[in-house]
């Protein structure tokens, strides 16, 4: 019997890069509470909020569950998601014109097997003016994404070279969680 795929978030870009990969899969929100904005970046940090998502929902429902938590690391520290639209601007701020790494920890999670592992991506912004921050913050929603920007947003422009997997970028890296998957089952 093939076990059901859960996954443990409600983010409307790792759904939609999941359904387009072709799985099917039940959203069960985990409830774990990540507190790791402007610390120090460590993998083990990403690794551990990626395991607790999946603990917590593996606890309530049975199956595959995959969890994972992506975070914008600028010279060292992790950038979260903005408070508000004053964090958003100054985390745009910092950005640019500089290269920062976006990486992604996945945990699979069944009730026999745990598997973790994640990607990174490079990602390099040119010399953002203010009055573009400004805009870019009024017409879109900065406020639920990691580093205050969605690289996969409708005209987005900010970034001028991208080394590594977009899909990690944007949230979920499909790649590594197919092979994940071919080595979980």
């Amino acid at each position: 019997m093939k076990k059901k795929l859960i996954l443990a978030s409600v983010s409307p870009r790792r759904k939609e890069i999941l359904k387009k990969a072709g799985y099917d899969f039940l959203v069960v929100p985990s409830n774990y509470s990540e507190k790791i904005s402007n610390l120090e970046y460590s993998s083990s940090l990403v690794e551990n909020c990626a395991y607790n998502k999946a603990y917590d929902v593996i606890k309530r429902q049975k199956g595959i569950v995959v969890a994972a938590d992506t975070v914008v690391v600028l010279e060292g520290i992790i950038l979260g998601k903005p408070k508000d639209k004053k964090e958003a601007f100054l985390m745009l701020k910092n950005l640019s014109n500089k290269t920062h790494f976006v990486t992604t920890s996945i945990c699979l999670m069944d009730s026999n097997k745990v598997l973790l592992d994640g990607e990174v991506t490079y990602v390099t912004f040119r010399k953002l003016s203010d009055c573009e921050i400004i805009n870019y913050i009024e017409q879109k929603n900065p406020l639920d994404k990691a580093g205050s920007y969605g690289i996969q947003d409708e005209n987005f422009d900010f970034a001028v070279q991208i080394k590594g997997e977009l899909d990690n970028v944007i949230g979920f890296p499909i790649k590594l969680f197919n092979s994940m998957m071919d080595s979980f089952v």
